[in-house]
């Protein structure tokens, strides 16, 4: 098991990706450690918080950038996947002085591809976990203005194969968020735009490295999701979790860190591409 020895404090870095109508859009950016950069980016309905148990695990061996964008009160004009996917290379290039793993889930998997595509210097290694892009049966496609409980407690339990890892404070969140018409709406936009912007077509112009971690039991972004971006991305690995759905940081913390400091030390060891 990845052990983290005499871990240096996180440092919580409010950080400006950028301004529209004159308006600040803020990142909660926490990083910790040294070493290769490691930039997690999380899904639709996620945290930075939902990354801390593989964090925890790594961050004695390389440096742990977690990247929280405020994804439900973005302006219209960004509120998209091409727009997170910018303020994403923005936030990277201005932030480290590196090449960046990226270690993406879900929606944040689906922008880590766009800045691969876009920007194939500042990435240095991919790492998706149930990555949209090419297949997804959405969460929110039927999402309801001032939801029941009930309700979201069934759609935010898809995302995992055992329940119990479902956190209260997830579920009292979606429910205060998504109750706001305007971070309902928000939702959908994302939702949809991802939809949307199928990159199957792309794939095989993905040079990175890329590790692929899939639950067998997700039903958001199925096992055959996985399947097809093995297939189509040249320099990829595909690594099974049994029993995992949607979210396997989470639910299987001690595997995800182990597979990601495997990749990053084999990294280490690939000669620059030119």
């Amino acid at each position: 098991m990845p052990t983290t020895t005499n871990p240096a404090p996180a440092r919580v870095v409010p950080v400006r990706t950028a301004e529209v109508r004159g308006a600040a859009i803020d990142a909660k950016v926490i990083d910790v450690g040294s070493g290769t950069p490691v930039v997690f980016l999380h899904g639709l309905v996620g945290l930075n918080e939902h990354w801390e148990e593989v964090v925890s695990r790594i961050q004695g061996q390389v440096r742990c950038v977690m990247v929280e964008l405020p994804l439900l009160d973005l302006p219209t004009e960004v509120c998209s996947i091409n727009g997170v996917a910018n303020l994403t290379q923005r936030l990277i290039r201005d932030y480290l002085d590196a090449p960046a793993v990226l270690v993406g889930n879900s929606f944040g998997g689906h922008v880590a591809l766009r800045v691969a595509l876009e920007q194939p210097d500042i990435v240095h290694g991919l790492v998706l976990a149930g990555s949209s892009g090419l297949i997804e049966k959405s969460i929110v496609r039927d999402v309801q203005i001032r939801p029941s409980r009930e309700w979201l407690n069934e759609k935010i339990g898809e995302l995992f194969h055992d329940r119990a890892f479902m956190r209260e404070a997830d579920l009292d969140r979606a429910h205060r968020e998504l109750s706001q018409r305007a971070k309902a709406r928000a939702m959908v936009r994302l939702s949809r735009t991802a939809r949307r912007n199928h990159l199957g077509r792309q794939m095989s112009e993905i040079r990175t490295p890329t590790l692929l971690i899939w639950g067998r039991q997700d039903v958001v972004t199925p096992p055959e999701a996985a399947e097809q971006f093995h297939e189509l991305i040249p320099n990829s690995r595909l690594v099974w979790f049994d029993q995992c759905g949607h979210v396997p940081m989470v639910e299987r913390a001690d595997e995800f860190a182990a597979e990601l400091l495997q990749f990053v030390g084999e990294l280490s060891t690939t000669p620059e591409r030119s």
